[in-house]
């Protein structure tokens, strides 16, 4: 017990301590940083044998199985009906079995060819959503009534076949259409409402003037009918003349008649019980157990589901039928749907894509479904290819399909496929469009004027859009190919503006705010990206004029929205690491009186969100501060701004921004701000505390501000330091232990802290030269030992501000080899 209330003790000790050095827990630009793409993580797969569609496929190749059992009995009994009976035995047989013999031969005849030619006209039974819509279930397209009702009234009407169905998308008007994806979680929820240039196979009318009996979607049900009525047929045959026997009387020739009718009725009955059974199977499969429609509930392909399932369903037993029993095995649900994805039909591009954007979300089965779309340059590129369609009947196409392609950029070697196909970003960057006509140019809105309508759901397709670029950004590559996509930087800043009336609205679109937050999401990656690539893109979307512009708004009036004020402060801290544009940020109105109003708003110690948002702002003002007189003079204009930034440095929250902040002032601005920045010397006591009670980043940046200060104390007698020492309660010689202290401790450069050693001898040289009693406190410690030892592990790491990633920007004006030779020698010239 007593150990859990020491354990609970201290995580409640400790949880100001985790807020306070939120800053110190950040990647910083200050700092080196891995430039590498975040990994993919690892998603853990279903098993193969977790696939639904195998049940369907098990059931087709039984089936099959089945049907070929059968027909090769029928086969068998009719080469030995044609060759042993009615060859060898025609004279001989009694006029009764003649007659049963050739109307058995006549019946199965009739039935294997219907059998031979059914699956095709079934096949094109489910060939659209029109045809194989919710209007005809299994039961339904296997219900004799219904069958003949509508035949009656076909007959009474025989043009019939010419006139929509009541639920027809056909009848539909084009607003209708295009209104129905959106609010059908199902398959099927759009259907094809613009003339084909070809028939519908489903609705072609075989014979003028027979209406609905004839058209060629009913084919398939009068055939397999005829098939069930042909089996019992055979069978009351069969047993007819198995039972009665009297096959005549037998002589010397016809010797081995009876056996030859026996075999011939006992085969003809095996054949049709054996397919009487399958249609049993199928009837119990199908209508009991309800196969299809478990298969579709199991994938969650929603009501309409069944449409594509029973489609694959036939595809499947097609395959099993007309090759080997085992074809159908091969089959599954994803490599169906990229099969139907190149039809011309758009119902069956419906059905396709919607298969796989169905899949690709559910999670037992997505990683698998992705692996295979990914691994498939066609299909992808037909993806992309579908991100254009801006027919408003398309819509639900080209949604699903975004949400594919939405999905596969997920994973990074998919990503890298994606944005490899020429066109691609021009594609997603289709998607971005506003809906407004200032989107396009006068020849796009002669081209496709149609598209553009108030019942467009625009904002659903930004949203998709931000989506795929912002997973294509996590990777490097992507992100200069993304900068070099014509026109699409603009569309993405014009998508982060943000108006007054949208911010301070609390009844505002969830979708608008969102778009707003996801476009900011993307800059950012964009704008942070090292390397050359980063530079050139930082320029690029610096020189976009609404890009600072943007921004402002959202620090102005978003005050309720701390994430989009977030991701907009981090946006303008990558762009200051371009000297163009930190001073474009720098003379914008508005930006650094906004950026320092945050950073010095009171904050909560448990309000993460604020506390991240005040860093961020003040790492902003110190990016923008450093090397820039500009902006240290533009800081210095606002009203009593040194009083606020001196006391930030007793916040633990921003403490370390704080520093960073004063110390850049101290060290970038002009003259003619020396006697202001002298009031910044009133915290010195509390940076010299920091200085010997802290650690790593906080004491990197207390180290740095020490000196910069101590640089604006005008005593040549030293007394001004000594008195500083006396109120912060700290002894000269216990300073002098503690940089040397340091520099024990950090014999090699330190990633984290690449100034620290720079900034321990810059004190150590401003100690020696304004008091030489140092000198001796400094060489009894060791110190030039110490300092040979920073010059022979001197890295490149040392001589930077800043970084991008790895890379180095803005260099120190001395190296840090030339601050060692300093200090050597004060120390040498001494002796």
């Amino acid at each position: 017990m007593e150990q859990k209330q020491e354990n609970a003790a201290s995580v409640f000790v400790q949880l100001p301590v985790r807020v306070s050095n939120l800053a110190d827990s950040r990647p910083s630009f200050f700092a080196p940083y891995s430039d590498s793409s975040t990994p993919t993580p690892r998603v853990r797969r279903a098993a193969v044998a977790d696939a639904p569609e195998k049940k369907l496929t098990l059931f087709a190749f039984r089936l099959a199985l089945l049907e070929k059992s059968a027909s090769g009995l029928g086969t068998l009994a009719f080469v030995w009906a044609t060759v042993v009976l009615l060859g060898g035995f025609a004279i001989t047989l009694e006029p009764k079995d003649f007659v049963f013999v050739t109307i058995i031969l006549v019946t199965e005849s009739t039935r294997i060819f219907s059998r031979s030619h059914e699956l095709s006209w079934q096949h094109q039974s489910t060939g659209t959503l029109a045809a194989a819509g919710g209007r005809y279930s299994i039961r339904a397209l296997q219900s004799s009534s219904r069958f003949f009702v509508r035949a009656v009234k076909a007959a009474a009407h025989p043009f019939s076949v010419f006139e929509r169905e009541p639920g027809s998308s056909r009848r539909r008007a084009t607003t209708e259409a295009a209104s129905t994806p959106t609010a059908n979680n199902g398959l099927g929820g759009a259907e094809n409402t613009r003339q084909q240039r070809t028939w519908n196979t489903p609705d072609v009318p075989l014979l003028p003037y027979v209406g609905w009996v004839f058209v060629a979607k009913n084919i398939g049900r009068a055939l397999s009918w005829l098939q069930v009525a042909s089996a019992i047929a055979c069978i009351a045959l069969s047993l007819i003349r198995l039972i009665q026997r009297d096959f005549g009387e037998v002589l010397h020739e016809s010797r081995n008649r009876n056996k030859a009718l026996h075999l011939f009725y006992a085969l003809a009955l095996a054949e049709a019980i054996i397919y009487l059974m399958e249609k049993a199977y199928w009837e119990w499969k199908i209508s009991y157990c309800n196969l299809l429609q478990t298969v579709s509930e199991d994938y969650r392909l929603g009501t309409s589901g069944i449409v594509a399932i029973r489609r694959f369903f036939y595809d499947t037993y097609s395959k099993c039928i007309n090759g080997t029993a085992f074809d159908g095995l091969k089959m599954d649900l994803v490599t169906f749907a990229q099969e139907l994805l190149n039809s011309d039909f758009r119902d069956e591009q419906l059905i396709g894509v919607q298969i796989l954007q169905k899949i690709a979300i559910n999670q037992p089965f997505a990683y698998d479904t992705l692996r295979k779309i990914g691994t498939s340059t066609s299909v992808i590129e037909r993806l992309i290819d579908m991100l254009n369609w801006r027919n408003p009947d398309e819509e639900e196409i080209r949604r699903c399909a975004a949400e594919i392609v939405s999905k596969l950029a997920g994973k990074k070697q998919n990503a890298l496929r994606v944005a490899g196909i020429p066109g691609a970003l021009e594609s997603i960057s289709s998607l971005l469009h506003s809906g407004r006509k200032s989107d396009l140019t006068p020849h796009e809105l002669n081209e496709r004027s149609y598209t553009y309508n108030t019942n467009y759901d625009y904002s659903t397709f930004n949203l998709l859009g931000l989506r795929i670029l912002k997973k294509l950004a996590t990777d490097h590559n992507n992100c200069g190919k993304i900068g070099n996509a014509r026109g699409l930087l603009p569309k993405i800043i014009d998508l982060t503006s943000a108006s007054r009336t949208l911010l301070r609205n609390d009844q505002a679109s969830v979708s608008q705010i969102e778009t707003v937050k996801r476009s900011l999401q993307v800059v950012k990656m964009l704008v942070s990206t090292t390397g050359n690539t980063g530079k050139a893109l930082r320029q690029e979307i610096s020189e976009i004029v609404f890009t600072v512009s943007n921004i402002r708004e959202i620090l102005q009036y978003g005050e309720s929205h701390l994430v989009l004020q977030t991701h907009g402060i981090e946006i303008l801290k990558s762009l200051a690491m371009d000297e163009d544009a930190k001073e474009t940020i720098g003379r914008t109105g508005g930006i650094i009186k906004l950026l320092l109003s945050t950073f010095l708003k009171p904050g909560v110690v448990e309000d993460d969100k604020l506390n991240l948002l005040r860093n961020e702002a003040g790492e902003t003002l110190a990016m923008l501060a450093l090397d820039c007189k500009k902006n240290c003079d533009r800081i210095f204009k606002e009203t009593a701004v040194l009083y606020p930034l001196t006391e930030a440095l007793r916040d633990p929250v921003v403490q370390i921004n704080a520093s960073r902040i004063l110390r850049n002032l101290c060290a970038h601005s002009r003259n003619s701000c020396s006697e202001q920045l002298k009031g910044i010397t009133a915290a010195l006591p509390t940076v010299l505390k920091a200085v010997m009670e802290t650690k790593e980043k906080l004491l990197e940046v207390s180290i740095g501000l020490t000196t910069q200060m101590c640089k604006l104390l005008d005593d040549p007698k030293h007394n001004e330091f000594a008195q500083v020492l006396k109120q912060a309660s700290i002894k000269e010689i216990d300073l002098v232990k503690k940089l040397v202290e340091i520099l024990k401790e950090y014999t090699y450069p330190e990633i984290k802290v690449p100034r620290i050693r720079r900034f321990v001898i810059e004190q150590a040289i401003w100690m020696m030269e304004s008091n030489r009693e140092n000198i001796e406190n400094f060489k009894m410690l060791e110190m030039e030992k110490l300092l040979g030892s920073v010059a022979e592990t001197t890295l490149e790491l040392e001589c930077f501000h800043i970084f991008s990633g790895s890379v180095g920007l803005s260099r120190h004006s001395r190296t840090l080899s030339s601050v060692v030779d300093i200090a050597l020698h004060l120390i040498s010239k001494a002796e």
